[in-house]
């Protein structure tokens, strides 16, 4: 039996793009309705830490939170790392992909996959 708890508001918040992106891939991916969006760090990048993000099942130290009709996972260790963060998705010439605005970063690396805190 799972010890985390279930939040309504999220530590971490979307654009309507990014919404609109996620919504698209768990359609198009076919993603199993016990799996959530996961967000979370991990060690490593250039910065210090690299971000996560995918669709992947609960895990026992996750909270689960809700964003526009998204359901979310997220370790409770990452929290202190995202609290505050809004992601972003960009379909242009100048960028493509999920972007993180992280309020709580002191240093990123030049393509914003990975920070510091």
């Amino acid at each position: 039996m799972s010890t985390a708890t279930t939040t309504n508001q999220s530590p971490v918040s979307f654009t309507e793009g990014a919404l609109n992106e996620l919504k698209r891939l768990k359609c198009e991916k076919n993603v199993p309705e016990d799996h959530a969006l996961r967000i979370g760090v991990k060690g490593g990048g250039c910065a210090g830490f690299s971000y996560i993000i995918g669709f992947d099942k609960k895990e026992n130290l996750d909270e689960e939170f809700e964003f526009g009709g998204l359901k979310i996972f997220m370790n409770k260790a990452h929290q202190i790392y995202l609290a505050g963060i809004e992601i972003d998705y960009k379909d242009g010439l100048d960028a493509r992909g999920f972007i993180f605005n992280n309020p709580n970063a002191t240093k990123t690396c030049g393509c914003g996959d990975s920070f510091s805190a």
